[in-house]
């Protein structure tokens, strides 16, 4: 028996850009995209005792079955590299579902790391971004393990500037999710319903272009034409983030297709007040944390 434990990271999107509707079906996107110090921890055991692979998670809600994508990304690397043992996937589940935080596309890459480190590395990291574009749009860029830019349907990834990716590492951030969530199948089904939300790549493409040729890298442009969906539907998302602008002085916007948001703080701004902010509009039971990107 071998076993490995791994954080799982969550996600942010600092810019996205949904760009239209390819011709697969799928959404062509330009995005700055950061993994965080917060997320699940997952650990992947193989075992030559039989039973099959299995997946462990006390978090109510989440399918231990094949349906989850920790199993799913288990069969993808048997087609690619078939092996013999059984896998047990233990997931300590702490990043919210229907956020947009991506934690279920950072399992299933966090497992494919885990078998492919356990197994002795049989496949390259371009094999495991080809295996993990199987599972879903944000399962590649956790393999990167820093700041990208994604493009395409999210299997495109592009590595910033030096001086960019050290800007962003270890900027503070506050994430919080209200009590509802925003099925990400919606989210992009309204965006195509509406068909005006959309970035033209060009302008998303200039807007990261001129941050990192700029002077100041810590003044990233946050920007998400996705959450226009969601706030025509859940009016209390840019109440609140507008809500904090006034009061605190601090940029704010929704990550991903929500509900999650992110609020950046800025050095010496303090993160108390902001927080009682957050719980004095959505209540105790709203979820929070401070963080920072990795």
């Amino acid at each position: 028996m071998s076993s490995l434990t791994l954080l799982s990271p969550a996600k942010v999107n600092l810019v996205l850009a949904i760009t239209g509707v390819r011709a697969d079906g799928f959404h062509d996107l330009v995005s700055l995209v950061a993994p965080v110090a917060f997320g699940d921890q997952v650990t992947v055991t193989l075992t030559n005792e039989g039973g099959g692979d299995q997946l462990t998670c006390d978090f109510p809600g989440v399918p231990t079955d094949s349906t989850n994508l920790a199993l799913r990304a288990v069969e993808a690397f048997r087609r690619r590299h078939p092996f013999e043992a059984s896998v047990r996937v233990d997931l300590d589940k702490k990043i919210p579902a229907g956020a947009g935080l991506g934690g279920g596309s950072s399992n299933a890459s966090t497992v494919l790391s885990s078998i492919n480190e356990l197994l002795d590395k049989p496949l390259t990291i371009n094999e495991l971004i080809e295996v993990s574009s199987e599972l879903g749009s944000d399962c590649p860029l956790f393999l990167a393990q820093k700041p990208v830019i994604m493009r395409g349907r999210g299997d495109q990834l592009e590595s910033l500037a030096t001086a960019a990716e050290e800007a962003l590492s270890g900027q503070r951030l506050i994430l919080f999710k209200p009590s509802f969530g925003v099925e990400t199948g919606w989210a992009y089904g309204r965006m195509k319903a509406n068909g005006t939300w959309y970035c033209p790549a060009t302008e998303a493409e200039a807007m990261l272009a001129e941050w990192q040729a700029g002077s100041d890298l810590c003044k990233v442009p946050l920007f998400n034409n996705m959450q226009q969906a969601a706030f025509e539907k859940f009016l209390a998302l840019p109440v609140l983030l507008e809500l904090i602008r006034e009061r605190h002085d601090a940029r704010c916007i929704m990550s991903g297709s929500g509900s999650a948001c992110l609020v950046w703080l800025e050095p010496d701004m303090a993160s108390e007040s902001i927080i009682a902010t957050i719980q004095e509009c959505l209540g105790e039971a709203a979820f929070w944390v401070e963080t920072s990107i990795a």
